[in-house]
């Protein structure tokens, strides 16, 4: 009887007992949350570290831009970007310059087109001014010959000749040409031959050059 009540007290050997195994859970619980505290620390302290290193970038970039010194002379990522900027605003500028000098080049262009417009209309009124003046002149001095024409057609053959004699031969030949010939005939009659010859020969000769009818039409047909 002793022996089998002996052997039932004593637990069987590799297995624990029921108060524990609670105990090991536990154990295992709290070690596992320690290693979670230590891991969450680590990841804590590494974003510190990052966040703070890019706090310093960040807080250097604006020392570096309002430095002004040479891309060259910027150590740092920030240096190629720097340079970029500093290229872009020198080429802005560089464009703005030359928009300016375009701008004032066409300026002077329509400044210098305009006077040039204003002179021309002023020649073009000059122009139209001395056109009607020199018709006003050779309408009065038509008016004029035509009238002393008539005076010398009313002269006597006798007392016109002294005054034709005077007269170069190609002036005297205007005159008789508007005379009528009943007139011309007699006050060449009154003049000396060798005077009377020379006004025949500028009468005969002054349309001589002038193309006729018959040339005219000559030449159209050989063309």
């Amino acid at each position: 009887m002793s022996s089998k009540r002996t052997s039932k007290a004593v637990p069987e050997q590799g297995k624990a007992s029921p108060k524990a195994a609670p105990a090991k859970r536990r154990g295992r619980r709290r070690q596992r949350a320690g290693i979670l505290l230590a891991l969450g620390a680590v990841f804590v302290v590494s974003a510190g570290l990052r966040l703070g290193s890019f706090s310093d970038v960040f807080s250097t970039a604006p020392a570096i831009a309002d430095t002004g010194g040479a891309a060259g002379d910027v150590a740092g990522p920030v240096a190629p970007i720097r340079s970029a900027l500093d290229e872009v605003e020198r080429l802005r500028a560089d464009l703005q310059r030359r928009e300016v000098e375009i701008s004032d080049r066409e300026r002077a262009v329509a400044a210098a087109q305009l006077l040039v417009e204003e002179r021309l209309a002023e020649l073009e009124a000059a122009e139209a001014r001395l056109t009607d003046l020199i018709a006003l002149s050779d309408a009065a001095s038509e008016t004029d010959i035509d009238r002393l024409t008539r005076v010398y057609e009313t002269m006597e053959p006798e007392a016109a000749a002294p005054l034709f004699a005077q007269m170069e031969p190609s002036f005297a030949a205007g005159f008789l040409s508007r005379m009528a010939p009943v007139s011309s005939a007699a006050l060449l009659a009154q003049l000396d031959p060798k005077t009377a010859y020379a006004i025949s020969v500028v009468l005969a000769t002054r349309n001589a050059t002038a193309p006729t009818f018959d040339t005219d039409v000559a030449a159209e047909t050989v063309d």
